[in-house]
């Protein structure tokens, strides 16, 4: 484009200056070796101009002439050099598709038309293609070739890096991976993989100076780059806990900054300013955690805030948190669980059928049947409630590639991968009824519960010689008898009491032997029937 203005450029300044001569006519006289020469001033400079461009032709044909072998060679070896190239374009996308015979076919072809030195992707391609026949050894020296040379350094790096992840061989691949971050800290893989092994060995503040880099460099976004140093800030915090509750505090609090919903440093920072007897700080950070994200691990930390508060007190603060998220499961699960300590069985029937109905799931039929064993004892309702837990979908848990865990954990123990774990229900519910009767309904279910049978309360110690009955909802022992000897009125008029018959004989206790006469003649009176009901 540039080129083309200066041509229209120079062609405007001609025209221009013909036109300027033609509008100045003149005469040019020349006298050379006694002859008069004589002639027009326009004609004058196109002959002028006519001279140079005819130099200009001569000029470039001569230097056509004298570099033509090199214009030659070069031509050649431009044409060698491109169907180099294609024969290397050709093998790795061979080699992406999985055909390691035309890979290799095209390695050799480009080897013989490009030198090694001049193009280092042919050692990626016969390193790919030994990847694909199973030359694990081939291909590790290619790459260690590759990473000798400063062009293809990273490349070569990150083959080695999933080589040795490849075979387990954890500390080869974290030298490797730290090795390409600290030449390059801008690529993501060895950033994240250095950042995740630096966790993995405890090396907090190496991390987050890692990760503090990655930042700077871009590697990673503001939102994604604040999520995992808060992460790296709670795993801090927890390991100082129980040495540092200060320096715990403040690194949880630092998380709380840059993630404001974190329930794992909200807990630690909790945990920390009540050793310290901050109880309303440690209150006030729980109740903002749980207005954005009410979460039972935060209920049940401030409904325990205080060790010797009475069962009560224990109510009125679930009471508090239900009021700040009035018909949220967890607040409804919470109240439930404390106003059941508490003894208030119809206010922790209420508010946990409540949740049952927001959602049906585990822990809410759990704890009616809790409440049911609290409160009646009845082995028949407490069963109905645990069938219904059974069929209902499971609670949330801390998950991390499929591993569950009873606390929440920085990094996964099954990938290491850092900020693994959610907080969600173990295992997806199907969508649909698989069966009929599979879904579970609050109404249904109340209304297929049984009425309250008189039950009597027994302990182990209270009845040597009965079974051991454990009750899933509390672990109590619970007993039915239903006696069936046939009680007489104590008032009756007609009453009259029975004298005992002695007998001469003990009585058998399988009864006597087939030739025993006293067994033909005396019909033994039944024993009373005691009925074990095992849940």
């Amino acid at each position: 484009m540039i080129r083309l203005l200066i041509f229209a450029i120079l062609v405007l300044a001609l025209g221009y200056g013909f036109s300027w001569l033609a509008d100045r006519p003149g005469d040019l006289s020349l006298v050379w070796e006694g002859q008069l020469y004589q002639t027009r001033l326009i004609v004058a400079a196109a002959i002028l101009i006519a001279i140079v461009a005819a130099m200009m032709i001569v000029w470039w044909f001569v230097r056509l002439i004298w570099t033509s072998p090199h214009s030659v060679t070069r031509y050649f070896r431009a044409r060698k050099r491109d169907r180099g190239y294609q024969a290397l374009s050709t093998g790795l996308i061979a080699a992406g598709a999985g055909n390691a015979l035309l890979a290799r076919k095209m390695a050799a072809r480009t080897r013989g038309l490009i030198r090694a030195d001049q193009e280092p992707l042919i050692n990626l391609l016969e390193a790919q293609a030994a990847l694909i026949e199973g030359k694990h050894d081939e291909a590790r020296q290619k790459f260690e070739q590759m990473a000798n040379d400063p062009e293809t350094r990273e490349l070569g790096l990150r083959g080695l890096y999933l080589e040795a992840k490849r075979l387990g061989a954890h500390e080869a691949a974290r030298q490797y991976a730290e090795k390409a971050a600290d030449q390059a800290p801008y690529l993501p893989w060895a950033a994240q993989a250095t950042l995740e092994y630096r966790s993995q060995a405890g090396r907090w503040d190496d991390a987050i100076k890692l990760l503090d880099q990655q930042k700077v460099a871009h590697v990673v976004d503001k939102a994604t780059a604040n999520r995992q140093r808060a992460v790296l800030l709670t795993a801090r915090a927890d390991e100082k806990l129980e040495s540092d509750p200060v320096g715990a505090r403040d690194d949880a609090l630092a998380a709380l900054k840059l993630v404001d919903d974190f329930v794992p440093a909200a807990l630690i920072a909790a945990k920390a300013l009540f050793r310290e007897d901050k109880v309303r700080k440690a209150a006030s950070i729980l109740e903002q955690v749980w207005k954005a994200r009410p979460h039972p691990e935060i209920g049940r930390a401030y409904v325990r805030a205080r060790s010797g508060d009475s069962v009560l007190d224990r109510l009125k603060r679930a009471e508090r948190l239900e009021a700040i998220r009035p018909n949220n499961v967890e607040a409804l699960l919470l109240t439930a669980k404390a106003a059941m300590d508490a003894g208030d069985f119809g206010k922790a029937r209420a508010k946990a059928e409540a949740a049952a109905r927001i959602d049906a799931r585990e822990g809410a039929f759990l704890l009616l049947a809790d409440i049911e064993e609290a409160e009646t004892g009845d082995q028949g309702r407490i069963r109905h409630w645990m069938a219904q837990a059974l069929r209902a979908p499971r609670d949330p848990a801390w998950v991390a590639d499929g591993f569950v865990s009873e606390k929440w954990l920085p990094l996964s123990p099954v990938t290491g991968r850092l900020d693994a774990f959610e907080w969600k229900a173990p295992f997806g519910q199907i969508e649909g009824p698989v069966e009929e009767g599979s879904t579970v309904s609050v109404d249904a279910a109340l209304k297929s519960l049984p009425p309250v049978r008189e039950t009597a309360r027994a302990t182990p110690a209270e009845m040597p010689n009965s079974p051991k009955v454990a009750s899933s909802a509390s672990n109590a022992y619970v007993m039915e008898l239903e006696p069936a000897v046939e009680k007489s009125a104590p008032n009756a008029p007609d009453a009259a009491p029975k004298p005992v018959q002695q007998d001469a004989e003990p009585r058998p206790f399988f009864g006597g032997a087939p030739d025993d006469p006293g067994v033909k003649d005396r019909k033994l009176e039944p024993e009373p029937k005691t009925r074990l009901k095992l849940f």
